[in-house]
């Protein structure tokens, strides 16, 4: 799933590229992909793209005034073209989700983009408002670790309400904070040396600093190293940064310890037992279920 780090420099890219250009055509290629009806989607036709923006996990163009607004989910992602084809896509069970096709006087061609989804379960969303609050995911959504209102004070009373939940749940929570998914909270985890079971409420003050620092600091050489990359080549990048999440069975880069997995429901996640556990193993609910 695209991330904060992801987000941004997918944000970057079409700040360089669409701004300025004219839209000339939305297309959806899957009926699931459009979650609006008003404004339509094409009443985007015509009007300039203004701005591009982030909250949390979504990708906010401003367009003449209204805002073309999507998420990528767990499976999706954006392909610029410098040349989109002009015959409308015809929906199907392929990966295409929506295409945009846009105008540059400047050019012989048509640039764009494609938005795409792997695997059969459409999660995609894409939204045509007059206010991205309209969107009721990007309402709900907590304050920007990246954000400099998101001091030591405010994650120690983020932590403090959330009470006795898992500190892993608690970072994955877009109303708690808006962009970290499954990689990176393992990766924030393990750089602070906490265990992904711990609750939040109990934390040391030492534990929040130590939490907070790497909060931030994972966050930002993420993105980093994903800025001025182009759309193709950021996964490769978040792969080759990742220390132990999908790491499973590798050695810790920092003990060498194996990296351990938990798995529940259709996720999992990866820690280094002597580095967050005090070399105790976490219990694999999966595992425990299949033994008995």
């Amino acid at each position: 799933m695209p991330e904060l780090p992801e987000v941004a420099a997918l944000a970057d890219v079409l700040n360089e590229r669409a701004v300025g250009r004219v839209v000339v055509k939305v297309w959806p290629a899957a009926f699931s992909v459009l979650k609006t009806y008003d404004p339509p989607v094409d009443a985007l036709s015509g009007l300039e793209v203004e701005a591009v923006s982030r909250h949390g996990k979504f990708l906010d163009l401003t367009i003449g005034g209204l805002h073309l607004v999507f998420h990528l989910s767990r499976a999706g992602w954006l392909r610029w073209k410098d040349d989109q084809p002009a015959l409308p896509p015809k929906p199907g069970k392929g990966p295409l989700a929506l295409r945009v096709i846009l105008d540059d006087p400047d050019l012989p061609t048509s640039p764009g983009f494609d938005l795409t989804e792997a695997g059969t379960q459409k999660r995609l969303a894409m939204y045509v408002v007059k206010d991205p609050s309209e969107v009721p995911g990007v309402a709900r959504l907590g304050i920007d670790p990246l954000s400099d209102d998101l001091t030591l004070e405010v994650l120690q009373h983020l932590l403090d309400g959330a009470g006795r939940a898992q500190i892993k749940g608690v970072l994955t929570d877009q109303s708690i904070l808006a962009g970290v998914g499954n990689a990176y909270s393992d990766e924030i985890l393990w750089a602070a040396k906490l265990s992904p079971f711990k609750p939040a409420s109990n934390l040391t003050p030492e534990e929040v600093a130590t939490l907070h620092e790497a909060l931030v600091t994972t966050l930002r050489q993420a993105v980093e190293s994903a800025r001025g990359l182009a759309a193709s080549e950021l996964k490769a990048e978040k792969k080759a940064g990742l220390n132990v999440h999908a790491q499973t069975g590798k050695p810790c880069p920092r003990c060498g310890d194996t990296v351990r997995e938990v798995s529940f429901a259709d996720k999992s996640l990866q820690y280094c037992a002597t580095c967050q556990t005090g070399g105790k193993p976490l219990a694999d609910r999966r595992l425990s279920r299949l033994l008995k």
